[in-house]
């Protein structure tokens, strides 16, 4: 899934959410005008798609820090009420089908060893 040799340190994505993450002012923004904050930090239209999409996989593809994809969704989904049928997992099991259902696996055996 994450993979740091993947990561653009040139991509604005990673710039915008740098800031994003550290600004109320700029959080605001990306949660009532994304497309302006985007314009601003000069992400493509690739990369505002993908966001717009909550594309956990094509946000990888494009270099997003593995470290920022998390912080993404804690944008759009805020961090309250997260469960298994949180939308931000959910994007997680759909970019990561495979991976999702080894690390499921992995936490119903150990769920079970504990009874």
């Amino acid at each position: 899934m994450g993979n740091v040799d993947k990561v653009d340190r040139t991509l604005p994505l990673n710039e915008m959410i740098y800031y994003v993450r550290k600004d109320a002012a700029l959080r605001r923004r990306f949660a009532e005008d994304l497309e302006s904050l985007a314009r601003q930090f000069g992400l493509s239209a690739e990369e505002l798609e993908a966001l717009r999409d909550k594309d956990v996989k094509r946000l990888s593809d494009l270099g997003v820090h593995q470290y920022y994809l998390p912080q993404i969704f804690r944008l759009f989904y805020g961090t309250k009420a997260a469960t298994n049928a949180h939308p931000a997992l959910e994007a997680w099991r759909r970019a990561y089908p495979e991976e999702f259902e080894r690390a499921q696996a992995i936490e119903r055996a150990k769920a079970a060893g504990r009874r």
